[in-house]
């Protein structure tokens, strides 16, 4: 069994989708439009700047390692062989994986001729009907429908008002939560930006954002009145706390509305939610405040609202990690 150390998963895992098809399996790959490829097997699966995404299954990525594994069944011993062996020549199909400098461009998936299985779903995680109401009228939530699997389509949108930021979360019973391709998570699912209120409340997902408005309303506040954040999935601090960065959608947020000085985190209570929440609070500037308040019971935001409400809270309401 061949044995790959860590410099060589690294290599394996700086070749993206596209210089890998080119190299190895061009056969395989179909050119749609611009540059936004799909393959011969899978029509549904597009790949554009630098990521790939499954929309019939949503799953996505950036590197061939994960689309052999996701995609075609491969074990990680049998892709990092695929790769290794298959594209160490020539060289330049190595690539290093792009920074983010070109502005992505996001693809969202055609919206379903209604939204009644969408609004079931949430509502039956106790989402107010005025707050999904909101959100399905400003274009921040929709439902999406691929080979009879519905989805719960959440979006983004920066300062003026452009849709960058993409995720699905499946609602059939095989459930599955992705990024789109082209999402940007320095533009996370938010609901509305109150100039005058200088406080931000951060989640760790969509959900969680509208189930905080929805609190909020039960008990007789004024959601609109608040900035409501979501992290977009799970903020992995590095190793040392003190040299972790802030994430991503905080950090355009508090840029974009320079009058936010409270951060109030509403994070999971598990292991993960607990160390963001501390390396947060460790990294944040002079300036600010900042107010570790977890939901006093469940797991996350939603279920607090679940138990609130009496609603049964089912395992499949846990998350899954955003990718």
């Amino acid at each position: 069994m061949p044995f790959y150390d860590s410099e060589a998963i690294e290599r394996a895992r700086q070749v993206d989708l596209l210089t890998y098809l080119q190299t190895c399996e061009p056969q395989e790959l179909v050119h749609v439009s611009g540059n936004v490829y799909c393959t011969k097997t899978h029509d549904s699966l597009r790949i554009s700047n630098g990521k790939w995404c499954w929309f019939s299954r949503g799953i996505g990525g950036y590197s061939a390692l994960d689309y052999l594994i996701k995609v075609n069944g491969y074990s990680f011993l049998e892709a990092m062989e695929t790769i290794s062996g298959r594209t160490a020549i020539p060289p330049p199909s190595f690539v290093p994986a792009p920074k983010e400098e070109k502005p992505k461009h996001l693809l969202l998936p055609q919206a379903a001729p209604d939204n009644r299985a969408m609004m079931a779903y949430l509502k039956g995680r106790g989402i107010d009907q005025e707050i999904l109401d909101y959100c399905v009228q400003t274009g921040r939530i929709y439902e999406s429908r691929n080979k009879g699997h519905s989805n719960v389509v959440f979006v983004g949108f920066d300062k003026d008002g452009k849709a960058r930021f993409g995720c699905l979360r499946g609602i059939s019973e095989a459930r599955f939560h992705g990024d789109l391709s082209g999402s940007d998570k320095h533009f996370s699912f938010a609901l509305p930006a109150c100039v005058e209120n200088p406080a931000v409340h951060l989640c760790e997902c969509a959900i969680d954002v509208m189930s905080y408005a929805t609190l909020c309303k039960l008990d007789g506040i004024d959601w609109r009145r608040h900035n409501l954040l979501s992290l977009a999935g799970v903020y992995q601090p590095k190793k040392k706390i003190e040299e972790s960065k802030l994430p991503v959608a905080l950090t355009r947020f508090l840029e974009d509305h320079p009058h936010v000085k409270t951060v109030y985190l509403h994070l999971d209570n598990d292991t993960a939610g607990r160390l963001a929440a501390k390396a947060i609070m460790a990294v944040m500037p002079e300036g600010y405040r900042v107010e570790n308040k977890p939901p006093p019971r469940g797991k996350d935001v939603n279920d607090f609202l679940c138990h609130r409400l009496g609603i049964p809270i089912r395992g499949s309401h846990s998350k899954e990690p955003e990718r």
